[in-house]
Parts: C-alpha cells; structure tokens; sequence
C-alpha cells in the first residue's frame, strides 16, 4: 500500500475513533431547530488552545454563524511564529483549494447569464482541447504502458464543473498518467490561465469524459473557458460578480501592499509543505490566477461568502444566485444512476456526493456511528488546512482559517465533532 494511501486509511480510522458517542449508532443528524450550549462550545477553545501549546499549529480563527449572528469567535495562537503577532479577521490565509467554491460560485453567475451553457464543448472555447486523448494503462507492474485513445465524446462545461473531465493533478497517485502531469512541468516559468489550458491540452486524460470523479485542473480549465466567454481577467471577473459586491476586499490571488503583507498567516517551519505541486507566494505577482487553489483570504471575507450559500445566493438584499441556479450548484451529479465512478481519492469522502463544484453530503456514510451533519451539508477545505461547511438545516456555517498542511485533517475533523456536540434542541 502507498504511503498516501496508508494516511488515508489512517484518517478513516482516526474519523471512527472521534465520532460522537453520545449519539445512537446509525443516527447523525440533528433535528432542526437545535441551538449551541455554550459551555460545551468552549471544548473548542479548549482543544485549539492545546494545539497551540503543543506546538502542533502556529494558530487558528474559528467562526460559527447560526441565524446571521456569530455564536462562537475565537482565534488561537499567532499568524506566524516570526512576527509573533496575533490572528484577527484580517489576518490573511492562502485559501488553497477552497478557492474552488469561490471559482464555482461566479462560474454559476456567468451560466445563468447565458455565457455558456452546461452542454457547451469546451473546444468551443479551447480549441486544442478537441484533440485530448484519454491515457489507457496496459500490462502489468514495470511494464505498464499507456495507450492514448480517442475521446468517446467531447469534455464538457459540465465535466469541469464536476470534476469528471478527466484533467487530473500530478502530485499524488501513482497512475501513468499523473506521473505524466508530474514530469511535463506544467507549472513551470510565468504563464497565465491560457497557456497553463494549453499545457493542460497536451497531457493525455487520465480517463472518459463524464465516466470518473477526477480530482484536477478542471477548475483551471474552467477559469480559462470564463475568461474567453467573457473577455476579462479571471480576478476581473470575480471582483465584479462577487468579491466587490460582498465587501471580499482581502479576497485575490496576490498581496502587493506592503501593509497587509504584514498580515500573512504562516504555518509552522517545519510544516511549509503543501504538497500540492506548485504553491506561488502570494506577495510576489505571477501571471497564473489559480482558480483551483492560488487564492487568499480573510476570516472577515470568507465568512461573507458562507453566509451568502447559507442564505441560498442571497446576501444584504443583493441576489448572487437565483434560486434555481443554487440548486443546480448544490445538487448531487455524481451519486447513484450517475453514470460517475468514483476514483480511489475521492476527495468529497464518504456519505459526500458533488455538486457543480462544491462536496453535499448525501447520505450518513459508512462509519459506525456516522459522523455529525445533515443531508444537504455543504462543504469544502484546502491543503493549507482552511474548510468551511453549511448547514442551511439548522441555519448555521462555520469556517476555521488556519496554515497547517499536515495537521488539517485531524483538525478540521474534530472541529466538527465538537461543533455538533456543542448543539442541543
């Protein structure tokens, strides 16, 4: 078993381990309508505070929301260990891959403005994307080869949206055609969105259209395919539909000013490793706008952003979504009768399915007993350790911004039990 894969067991492991004993086996919702006890949000404190103290993460902020008001706000330790200065809503954090849902939710904008459409070819925006192969793996062990094959039909707006497009990431697995991404040197030099698609368009597909969930570039590709649309800069484009509106003034891909550098979360020394390929630092300007995973943000950002999907798209009076496109973001397209298998790393987890670009929890899952949540949870995280989650339910978010790649999953997995323990009807 690869070492990869033996930190995932690990986690599954560590995920039964931490679930909820004071809830029968086989139930995890919460009826609606449950309020937080105090005394017990304050284990949150408490174990965050140990983390600190331990020496396990630099520091953290924690936001829990329920009916448009905070019911817990805490933050831990310091924004990097150098500077010693403490985290507050305007500290910054490298989002990592939650600036997919960001991504996901103005490329739910421009659909229902009619600037593609789900069905639309993405050759008819990048061309060279109509000659892709799919890479095939043939024989066995060191003798394994790949065979490229011709497309069954054509990658879709759709197939990037839900991440079946068959892009994939070259820094994890050991598929031929991920050591293929690893070794073509994808992110090398200064390139923008277009010439990052042209690159994406000479690597063969690690599979069919439509067929496999395929963690990747396919939000990259996306970025590229809404700036053709459109004719604008992908950040352009988010600070007009989105990030303006909702007051994400902190929300970009890169920090210039000299003063809000200053406000740079860190991880630890011996934790700077995100392990995701290429991580730019955001206060040196590149051409590459990352839609998968190059943004930064605030506690004060972000936690607009989560109440705008917790609200269903709206937020202050504004519309950002009308109720039909919501729930064409938040459906399940990868569940049962799909057509979609599920690969290995199945980043949305168990009980998760996947909408157009954001994980929804669809059943309990296979732990005994479930972990905490309800149907129709919404959720994502990042390698930098950043993760939110929805519960439209018992109208409440949370979001805990923090940089610390190789504790993340433990964290944010006992930040939820604790946030579910902590509610009571």
């Amino acid at each position: 078993m690869s070492s990869f894969r033996l930190l995932c067991a690990a986690a599954a492991g560590a995920m039964l381990l931490v679930a909820p004993a004071a809830r029968a086996e086989g139930t995890y919702e919460i009826p609606a309508g449950a309020h937080f006890n105090k005394d017990k949000l304050a284990k949150i404190s408490e174990f965050f505070k140990n983390e600190v103290a331990t020496g396990k993460i630099p520091g953290a902020i924690v936001l829990i929301q329920q009916h448009g008001k905070p019911v817990y706000h805490e933050s831990f330790g310091v924004q990097d260990v150098v500077s010693k200065a403490p985290i507050t809503d305007q500290t910054i954090f490298r989002l990592a891959s939650m600036t997919k849902a960001i991504t996901a939710v103005v490329s739910m904008q421009l659909l229902e403005e009619g600037k593609y459409k789900l069905d639309d070819p993405v050759s008819k925006y990048i061309p060279s994307f109509a000659n892709m192969k799919v890479g095939v793996e043939k024989g066995e062990g060191e003798n394994k080869t790949l065979e490229l094959v011709p497309l069954k039909r054509p990658i879709t707006i759709l197939d990037l949206m839900t991440h079946t497009s068959g892009v994939t990431y070259g820094f994890y697995g050991n598929s031929l055609v991920r050591k293929a991404y690893k070794e073509a040197n994808i992110y090398g030099g200064d390139f923008d969105l277009g010439e990052f698609a042209e690159r994406i368009a000479k690597l063969p597909l690690h599979n069919q259209p439509g067929e496999l969930w395929q963690y990747g570039h396919s939000t990259d590709i996306l970025a590229r395919v809404m700036e053709v649309a459109t004719g604008k800069s992908l950040l352009t484009i988010e600070r007009e539909k989105l990030l303006d509106p909702l007051g994400m003034n902190d929300t970009r891909f890169f920090v210039t000013d000299p003063e809000k550098q200053k406000l740079m979360a860190e991880p630890l020394p011996t934790d700077s490793d995100f392990r995701v390929g290429r991580v730019n630092d955001p206060t040196k300007v590149k051409k590459w706008e990352s839609a998968s995973g190059g943004m930064v943000s605030t506690m004060h950002d972000y936690s607009r952003f989560a109440q705008m999907l917790l609200n269903g798209g709206t937020f202050d009076g504004k519309t950002y979504l009308k109720p039909e496109t919501f729930k064409e973001l938040t459906t399940d397209r990868v569940g049962p009768g799909s057509g979609v298998e599920r690969d290995f790393f199945y980043f949305p987890g168990d009980g998760f399915g996947f909408g157009l670009g954001i994980g929804v929890r669809t059943d309990p899952g296979n732990a005994k007993p479930p972990p905490p949540g309800d149907l129709g949870e919404l959720k994502w995280d990042g390698a930098s350790g950043c993760y939110f989650v929805i519960d439209r339910k018992q109208d409440m978010f949370f979001v805990l911004l923090e940089q610390t790649p190789t504790e993340r999953q433990r964290v944010q997995r006992t930040l939820k039990l604790l946030v579910y323990e902590a509610m009571e009807n």
